[in-house]
């Protein structure tokens, strides 16, 4: 059966929320608090300036996700997507889920005159993801991601 891909609904809550726990445990070692997990998909599912998330399906079943988000540049006049939440679910790793959702948001942004490139971050460890990115044409910045969480 091939691979479909289409926009994650607020149907979709319950699988969006379980990859997103299962992103983070696997990526990072950190365990969720769905209190704030549940609520956050289910603002994003519902308000798309917030992330839109795209699910690649084999018929019913969902196989991978990612999800965008929008950063504005002034300095290039245009908008950087984030790619974001991306997972596959182990049995489909190796078998271009991840590329077809890549190319799905790559060119919706290259049909949108407003969207000036991609951007996504990963952890300084996982270097085959790493690897992944960059065969897709995906190349390092000289930037260096801080962040102040929670704020106080």
């Amino acid at each position: 059966m091939p691979l479909a891909i289409r926009q994650a609904e607020p149907k979709d809550a319950v699988t969006v929320v379980e990859f997103n726990a299962l992103l983070a445990e696997e990526s990072e070692g950190k365990r969720l608090d769905r209190r704030v997990l549940e609520p956050g998909v289910a603002a994003a599912l519902a308000d798309s300036r917030k992330a839109v998330y795209f699910l690649a399906c084999e018929g019913e079943r969902v196989l991978g996700q990612i999800s965008v988000t929008y950063e504005w540049s002034d300095w290039r006049n245009g908008w950087f997507w984030w790619i974001q939440s991306v997972y596959i679910r182990p049995e489909a790793r190796r078998q271009g889920v991840f590329r077809g959702l890549y190319h799905h948001v790559a060119e919706l942004a290259r049909r949108d005159p407003s969207v000036i490139g991609l951007r996504l971050y990963v952890e300084k460890e996982n270097h085959r993801a790493q690897a992944t990115y960059q065969n897709l044409g995906m190349v390092t910045t000289g930037y260096f991601v801080l962040e102040q969480y929670p704020l106080e």
